[in-house]
């Protein structure tokens, strides 16, 4: 049985939602694709560190106003361990109430599922494997199984997003590898600083403290042969270990949850897009979680590619026209998101005593140039468009 769309979106993440409820109530048929069998059925424990610009996009997907136990970040400090330079974002300084928000990635998936449910056009397919995806001058092809059945859906434009894998095999992404595992917990501590987010810079990757409800949510950047070592450590190691390595500016810490670790690299779509294809978020690009860039790009290509739908819809949806718009919207953006993760974490994650010094120089010489933060903390919140 073959079908036909407008807009087929593979992958119903944050990212793939944000899409479809940015298309919503414009007399477009969506069909939103999704492996899962159940409409929130994820177990990531993430946590999300969301810029000022994002918490605006979900504002109009009507999505924020669902969510709940939401920490703010209304200052950033930046510091070099071993070094005396630092650098401190405040939200005042800004003209914004908070610089970002924090919250478990559980939470804003199930947000924008039950916003789906109430949008008209778009049709959710929970359990829909997808197999295959081509093109033609025409349309694009999406071969999936679902409920047993092997099935087809045409559309003007395919959209991967939330993973890319479908692809990789024909069009296989740009990788850099880091070496590095990123691990994740929450951790509680004497002296939790409210609003008050740190980002800590090692000789072996960037450390992140976010707060979150009494504590924190860490992000530890370790070299990948000792990630294994550390999940297995006792707790009482493994806080003392933290305490090394970060000090004690948020006092003793004193618990952990349950640690979690990926491995980090930068994994990068040449091209994004395609005869009558589109990549956005995590099949576009994954980024490095340093600064927490990752997820808002995501989000931003998923608002932007709506737009460019809009204004070429009906007809032009998935021309050739309309992929180049979205390409050009994005070009800005998306690389110097890109080029600024991976500059940090080269720049920052090394021991070299030049390096040091230079480093500690220029934290110290940005923390005293307003202007100059205020144009750091405006890329952070709203990205190279913003």
């Amino acid at each position: 049985m073959t079908e036909h769309c407008d807009v087929a979106i593979i992958g119903a993440g944050p990212v793939g939602a944000a899409l479809a409820l940015a298309l919503r109530d414009n007399d477009l048929n969506v069909v939103l694709l999704e492996a899962r069998e159940a409409e929130i059925n994820t177990g990531d424990p993430r946590a999300l560190a969301l810029a000022y610009g994002t918490r605006l996009l979900l504002q109009r997907l009507g999505a924020w106003q669902a969510l709940q136990r939401v920490s703010g970040i209304e200052v950033i400090e930046v510091s070099q361990k071993g070094s005396a330079g630092h650098a401190t974002l405040r939200a005042a300084e800004l003209d914004v109430p908070e610089m970002g928000y924090v919250l478990p990635y559980t939470a804003l998936h199930a947000a924008l599922q039950s916003r789906l449910h109430d949008s008209v056009g778009i049709t959710c397919l929970y359990g829909a494997a997808v197999e295959h995806l081509s093109s033609t001058h025409d349309d694009a092809r999406v071969r999936y199984h679902h409920q047993g059945r092997e099935q087809t859906l045409t559309t003007r434009l395919a959209v991967v997003a939330d993973g890319g894998k479908l692809l990789e095999a024909t069009h296989p992404p740009q990788v850099t590898d880091y070496g590095q595992s990123g691990l994740i917990a929450h951790v509680g501590c004497t002296q939790p600083r409210h609003g008050m987010a740190f980002e800590h810079f090692t000789a072996q990757g960037p450390m992140a403290l976010l707060p979150y409800l009494d504590g924190y949510e860490l992000v530890l950047t370790v070299p990948q042969e000792m990630a294994q070592q550390m999940l297995a450590w006792d707790d009482v190691a493994f806080l003392h270990y933290l305490e090394r390595h970060f000090g004690d500016r948020v006092g003793k810490f004193t618990s952990i949850g349950k640690r979690s670790s990926y491995p980090l690299r930068l994994k990068r779509a040449p091209d994004i897009t395609f005869p009558r294809t589109v990549l956005i978020g995590n099949a576009a690009q994954t980024l490095h979680p340093v600064a927490g860039q990752g997820f808002n790009l995501g989000l931003r290509d998923a608002w932007e590619l709506a737009q460019v739908i809009l204004d070429h819809a009906p007809d032009g949806i998935g021309s050739a026209a309309m992929c180049k718009a979205y390409r050009d919207s994005r070009r800005l953006d998306r690389n110097a998101g890109m080029r600024f993760t991976d500059g940090l974490v080269r720049l920052f994650s090394n021991d070299l005593p030049l390096l040091n010094s230079a480093r500690s120089a220029a934290l110290t010489l940005l923390d005293a140039i307003l202007p100059a933060k205020q144009f750091v903390a405006r890329r952070m919140m709203f990205g190279a468009n913003g």
